[in-house]
């Protein structure tokens, strides 16, 4: 199925992209940095007729339950300031692409970008309806969490949803987990698409 870009209603969310979730870092997806070139197409794309870019990122204290040390599952990761929070170096994105925070409450594990913040405080619900976002095109890391997570919350809230299939990487904790998220998100009601389904 072919997608056509449509700046009045689209936007391109680019999930937790982060040298913590690359090779070499502290919670490494498997191949993590090969969305980079695929995503940097995408926001070429979408920069280029004016739609709307988001990119999140994982914004953890230094101390929060979310951590295997204070009785979550998971390593350290992408705290703030450090440099495993910074966004891959690779990644390019225009200058009005907008970074939504996520992770900052130490109670809660925030998976998805629906529990993101603006730079300035807005609710990323917010932010995508002051934009006139009503069709999300989402990609990045990883398939099975927050992608995941991400794509099930923006349907329920009422967003159609395009996973971008070929942009996405999964840390497949059980084998599969990848597979599975993406058969869960499109019976969802999400569809897949890859770069050359994409018009602008």
């Amino acid at each position: 199925m072919a997608f056509t870009i449509d700046s009045t209603r689209d936007a391109l969310l680019i999930v937790d992209v982060q040298n913590d979730f690359c090779p070499g870092g502290a919670l490494a997806v498997a191949d993590g940095d090969a969305v980079v070139p695929v995503l940097n197409r995408y926001a070429e794309r979408f920069g280029a007729c004016g739609a709307a870019i988001f990119a999140s990122r994982d914004w953890h204290p230094a101390r929060t339950r979310h951590f295997k040390a204070y009785g979550g599952v998971w390593p350290s990761h992408c705290v703030q300031g450090t440099p495993g929070a910074e966004l891959h170096p690779g990644l390019t994105l225009p200058a009005s692409a907008e970074v939504v925070s996520k992770g900052m409450d130490p109670e809660a594990d925030a998976y998805s970008c629906f529990q993101a913040e603006t730079s300035d405080g807005a609710a990323f619900a917010v932010a995508l309806g002051e934009r006139g976002v009503q069709r999300i095109f989402l990609g990045g890391l990883a398939t099975d969490y927050c992608v995941k997570a991400t794509a099930l919350d923006a349907l329920r809230e009422g967003f159609e949803v395009v996973v971008l299939e070929d942009a996405v990487r999964a840390v497949d904790l059980a084998p599969g987990d990848g597979g599975r998220a993406l058969a869960e998100m499109r019976a969802a009601g999400a569809e897949l698409a890859r770069l050359d389904a994409l018009a602008a």
